[in-house]
């Protein structure tokens, strides 16, 4: 009744069906069909002798095409059973993204095709899907490109050691990497290849350490009995007993499952025969009766029964049976589980699966974003730091508002101090903001911090520069420039220069915000291991303040600042020769532009090239602004600090002044009244003061001279006092004295009646009384006339200097005070005094 065909060769086996068909008697079924080629061939021409053919070897997913085999059956699983399998261990391990790799042959392109379908619809996605004819390293490059982890194969087993070798070169196996490949490899299956391949036997052993191997299971696990009355276990061993040394099949189960499939088939359809048309039997049949043809067709599509490879069920032809689940472990395959088509369920076996690191591997590269943030500690540190910096410059601002009465402090301009310290603070203020990231405050505080922290460091910088270079600014303006009319400086006007410097600040930094606001920006940096060792990868991301022109907007903030510092340079430089300590302060304005500068350049280089490490850019910065406020304020504040408790006088005295001790006391009183009166006024005073000490000395050192000169000339015989009229007149002109309001036309009338009182003789008249000619006939020539001139007009100034503070005529010694003359006048201090042509 059955023909049996197990022919691979596809001329031999043809041959054999036909003669089967044409010289045996009438077959009721074909049971067989192991090879591909030929079973296709023999199932495709059932049709036309109406016999049903079930194979228990044929595995090609070719035959599930019921269309084209629509007699075909077989009690082994296709290929494409184990892509259901597959599907529910993805979801068992929620792998959700795959990639596949396929050699070139048609019967691992059919499943790789089915398993697409099976896939689709199933929210896992093919990521990449790659096949190769005999070298797959390139495809094996390719998946590892793509982040592909989970790695579905199908390739027979000589390119699986290509495979395995490829894989280990790209490192693509461990705890990031789960290979699945079919598990129907015979056993020790890469000892066969090793060889043909250039990789290593450990190498390929540690490449293939944990593979998942899917294929039919060739035997039930149950401990049931099946339809024989035997269970699995009792059938294998009955199996092994009789075959003995010979060869085992794993196909052999579903061969003993596919006879008693066929007698239930038979006994199916007797049963049917017998119900409905008694006089009709199987014996009957013949190749061209299609309605007993098509009763063993619904009987073997009936088929349910326990057997000993599992439930034997056919759907659509195919058996929907069992499959399981291996892994290769310490150079051998363990079963790990096992999925029932019937029931649609899967088994893992309790701690069978072992991966290689502390969890299954994920489906893909897990990027974990890590925001890089500043470090608690390092900000408490600086804040601290920064707290302290406030402390001091509050205690800075208390000693200059509680001394801002005195003297020191009054002519250092009190104010302008405030300024500075206010911009210190502000600089510090600054530093806690800086500190602020994404780990403190949202995403849209952060925005608002970068325009805040921007405004407050440029407006504190440009106060306490601007307000230390407008205090240099009036010192210049008082000493240098000797052509400048009296006038005040009061420190209204340098609250307003600070201003304007403050008000190009603002309109640069609105225009900023309008035009080009600041905008939070983030990041993302090259992936790094996750340091528990876990199968993630951290990106690490960093916040940034930053805007579409951000190099613009920042040279025009830099080229103002340095401008700024510029001109503090250039007037420290110009005040460096003042000698009023409490006024001059070039050399610590040089000091702190000096440190500033190269600070502000060192942090500024370093805080970009450290952009990508937010605790050593924060560190940086902070340290700067703290170095920076801190040595400013010092440099100011310190040494008046200093000063006012050890000598607080010295400070506001001319170190050129080198008087006696009268003149100093007189000095100081002019001083003090001066300075009550106005600040810049008693600077002047007081640079005036030194210059006419000077000239009175000079004066009194001609005035010696004179007195010796004069003794030599009464041994002259004879003198006179001709002088021509021109030479007064050159002598008006030698002599000036200005700016005197109320004894000026005093003075000139005294000069007017010593001319009166002493008329001028005319060039060449004589004196009557002399009548004779003696050696000195000539005393009126010109160049006597010129010797005596140059000895009468010191005598005539010194007559004059008593109106304007010099020494008296009477005066002897140039030892003695000016001020001992009883003819001293003192000139009051608002008087301006300017002697010229001695």
């Amino acid at each position: 009744c059955l023909s049996f065909f197990f022919q691979c060769d596809n001329a031999k086996g043809l041959k054999a069906f036909y003669d089967a068909i044409k010289y045996g008697p009438n077959h009721l079924m074909v049971f067989g069909g192991v090879c591909a080629t030929v079973t296709s061939i023999i199932a495709e021409s059932l049709k036309g002798w109406n016999l049903v053919q079930l194979s228990f070897a044929a595995t090609t997913p070719e035959l599930a095409d019921k269309k084209k085999y629509p007699y075909f059956f077989r009690t082994v699983p296709s290929d494409n059973a184990v892509n259901p399998a597959i599907l529910k261990l993805l979801k068992y391990y929620q792998w959700k993204r795959v990639g596949t790799l396929t050699q070139d042959v048609q019967r691992f392109s059919e499943v790789r095709n089915d398993l697409t379908g099976v896939l689709y619809g199933e929210d896992i996605e093919i990521s990449d899907t790659e096949s190769f004819s005999n070298d797959p390293c390139t495809s094996v490059k390719k998946l590892k490109g793509n982040d592909v982890r989970i790695i579905l194969g199908q390739f027979d087993e000589e390119m699986a050691v290509k495979v395995f070798c490829c894989a280990y070169d790209e490192e693509m196996y461990g705890s990031k990497y789960q290979w699945i490949i079919p598990g129907w490899y015979e056993n020790l299956w890469w000892e066969s290849w090793i060889n043909s391949s250039q990789c290593l036997s450990k190498n390929l052993l540690a490449a293939m350490e944990g593979y998942i191997g899917v294929d039919f299971e060739p035997l039930s696990t149950k401990m049931l009995k099946t339809i024989s009355g035997r269970t699995p276990q009792q059938y294998e061993k009955e199996y092994n007993a009789k075959r003995a040394d010979g060869q085992s099949s794993k196909f052999h189960g579903y061969a003993y499952d596919g006879i008693w499939v066929i007698a239930k088939t038979l006994q199916r359809a007797m049963k049917y025969l017998n119900a409905t048309n008694k006089h009709q039997k199987i014996e009957d049949f013949n190749y061209t009766n299609h309605k007993l043809g098509k009763i063993f067709l619904d009987a073997m599509n009936e088929t349910n029964f326990f057997g000993v490879t599992g439930q034997v069920v056919f759907r659509n032809g195919e058996r929907m049976g069992t499959i399981k689940f291996t892994q290769f472990q310490e150079r051998k395959e363990v079963k790990v589980g096992e999925y029932n088509a019937v029931a649609d369920t899967l088994e893992i076996i309790n701690n069978s699966i072992r991966f290689q690191g502390l969890e299954p591997p994920k489906d893909k590269t897990i990027i974990q974003e890590e925001l890089r943030k500043i470090s608690l500690p390092l900000y408490s540190i600086l804040s601290a730091l920064t707290i302290l910096g406030m402390i001091m410059a509050s205690a800075f601002l208390f000693f200059n508002i509680k001394n801002r009465n005195q003297k020191l402090i009054k002519m250092s301009s009190p104010y302008m101090n405030n300024l500075i310290i206010l911009g210190g603070m502000l600089s510090y203020a600054s530093i806690f903001l800086f500190g602020l990231d994404g780990s403190f405050v949202s995403k849209k505080t952060f925005e608002t911090l970068c325009t805040v922290r921007t405004w407050i460091l440029t407006v504190g910088y440009t106060t306490a520069f601007g307000a230390m270079f407008a205090k240099t600014w009036r010192v210049h303006a008082i000493f240098k420039n000797v052509k400048m009319k009296k006038k005040i400086i009061k420190d209204q006007k340098l609250l307003v220069i600070v201003g304007g410097m403050l008000l190009i600040d603002l309109c640069i930094l609105i225009c900023w915000q309008v035009v080009d606001p600041l905008r939070r920006t983030v990041e993302k940096y090259n992936m790094e291991p996750d340091p528990a060792g876990r199968d993630i990868s951290i990106r690490p991301i960093l916040e940034h303040c930053e805007n579409t022109h951000m190099t613009i907007w920042l040279g025009i903030v830099y080229a103002y600042k340095g401008l700024l510092m510029l001109f503090g340079c250039f007037l420290a430089w110009e005040t460096r020769n003042v000698s009023i300590p409490a006024l001059n302060d070039s050399k610590y304005i040089g000091m702190s532009v000096y440190n500033v500068g190269i600070m502000c350049i060192i942090g500024a280089a370093v805080s970009f090239l450290t952009r990508d490490q937010p605790n050593v850019q924060f560190c940086i910065v902070a340290l700067v602004i703290i170095f920076c406020s801190t040595i400013t304020l010092c440099l100011v504040f310190v040494p008046k600090l200093i000063t006012l408790r050890t000598n607080p006088d010295a400070a506001t005295q001319n170190r050129r002044f080198q008087f006696t001790q009268n003149q100093k006391k007189e000095d100081s009183k002019t001083s003090t009244s001066v300075t009550s009166v106005n600040q810049a006024s008693t600077s002047r005073l007081e640079g005036l003061q030194s210059e006419n000490h000077r000239l009175r000395m000079k004066i009194t050192e001609l005035d010696k001279d004179l007195e010796e000169v004069t003794m030599q000339l009464q041994d002259t015989p004879e003198k006179t006092t001709y002088i021509k009229q021109n030479h007064y007149q050159d002598l008006n002109d030698i002599l000036s004295i200005r700016n005197f309001t109320d004894n000026k036309d005093g003075e000139k009338a005294i000069l007017k009646n010593h001319l009166d009182q002493n008329p001028p003789a005319q060039w060449g008249t004589t004196d009557p009384s002399r009548t004779s000619k003696d050696p000195i006939e000539d005393i009126n020539s010109p160049e006597h006339i010129q010797r005596r001139l140059s000895l009468q007009l010191p005598i005539l100034h010194h007559a004059y200097l008593p109106s304007i503070g010099g020494v008296d005529a009477s005066c002897a010694s140039p030892c003695v005070s000016p001020s001992a003359s009883p003819r001293h006048r003192h000139v009051p201090s608002s008087f301006r005094v300017m002697v010229s042509g001695l």
